[in-house]
């Protein structure tokens, strides 16, 4: 998951980040500041205020709608469906990106799609997001690289795909593995 792009899939689809707050933002700035004009307990004040707290509304609705609508498509699309673990209330102390994250509405996404697939059978898996983006999914081996830097590009395999998809692609990995390891002695029951 990320802010440039809402999604990358491990099969190459990348899905866009509709940012559904800033579409509405300059909506919302004229009717604040129309609010903010009135006078303080006036009747023109609540109704200007019923208007910005509607339109906070529909940027919540329509950010809800997508989560619910994606976590549905990939429910009836996969078996086992991996997310790396974003350390969310961590990520909003840059105040350049705050924003961004929390428009985004990831952890949304994450718990709609647990508790679909826990009523349609399937498996959600959250992996810890270390070294995803820097290990190559070809060979394994790090690739040191700066966040500005978006191509991965391994010395050691001379793989070279979207640093997105290349950790997208570790992340399904790591999934994988977390998911085979048995927690509790399986059963067999055709004994």
């Amino acid at each position: 998951m990320g802010i440039k792009s809402f999604a990358v899939l491990s099969n190459g689809e990348f899905i866009e980040n509709p940012r559904f707050l800033p579409a509405d933002e300059e909506r919302l700035k004229i009717a604040q500041s129309k609010r903010d004009k009135l006078p303080k307990g006036s009747p023109q004040r609540r109704k200007a205020n019923k208007a910005v707290n509607h339109l906070y509304e529909r940027v919540a609705n329509r950010r809800e709608n997508f989560a619910q609508q994606l976590s549905r498509e990939w429910i009836n699309k996969y078996g086992i469906i991996v997310f790396e673990y974003m350390y969310i209330t961590k990520m909003v102390h840059n105040h350049n990106l705050a924003k961004s994250i929390l428009g985004a509405a990831w952890n949304k996404l994450v718990q709609y799609t647990s508790y679909k697939a826990e009523d349609a059978g399937r498996r959600v898996v959250l992996v810890n997001p270390a070294y995803t983006s820097q290990m190559c999914s070809g060979c394994g081996q790090i690739v040191k690289k700066d966040l500005s830097i978006r191509v991965h590009d391994c010395p050691y395999c001379g793989l070279s795909i979207d640093r997105d998809l290349n950790a997208s692609r570790n992340i399904l990995r790591l999934g994988y593995s977390l998911w085979r390891k048995p927690r509790c002695p399986r059963i067999n029951w055709q004994e």
